[in-house]
């Protein structure tokens, strides 16, 4: 279903929270790491190399905005990408940014000849 144009006030918020949900660097990373599978905190924690109250902190803004999911096991709180089109969005975001690395790489290699 297409989005109206202009877009109404009430999703232009909702779609500005969605990007402040995922323009925070330790979140794009806990995204990329579970894109490898779930995950537990203490793996989580253990991968990123930070401590654990701050991949819970952000494990709760991810999880609260529907982006992960998550579930017991036993003493384990299980952590996994619920919403997979975050993942459609970062792989749009990294290919824009290639083609621009791309057009700046072909810009300076040019303006040295």
């Amino acid at each position: 279903m297409p989005l109206p144009h202009p877009l109404p006030e009430p999703i232009v918020e909702l779609i500005a929270r969605r990007f402040r949900v995922i323009g925070e660097p330790m979140r794009i990373k806990i995204l990329d790491r579970l894109r490898d599978g779930d995950a537990t905190v203490a793996e989580l924690t253990e991968s990123l190399g930070t401590s654990q109250q701050n991949v819970s902190k952000h494990l709760g803004v991810l999880h609260e905005a529907g982006i992960l999911s998550r579930r017991k096991q036993g003493t384990h709180t299980i952590y996994a990408i619920a919403d997979e089109s975050v993942l459609g969005l970062c792989e749009q975001v990294c290919g824009g940014l290639q083609r621009q690395f791309s057009d700046l790489a072909a810009l300076v290699g040019g303006s040295l000849r």
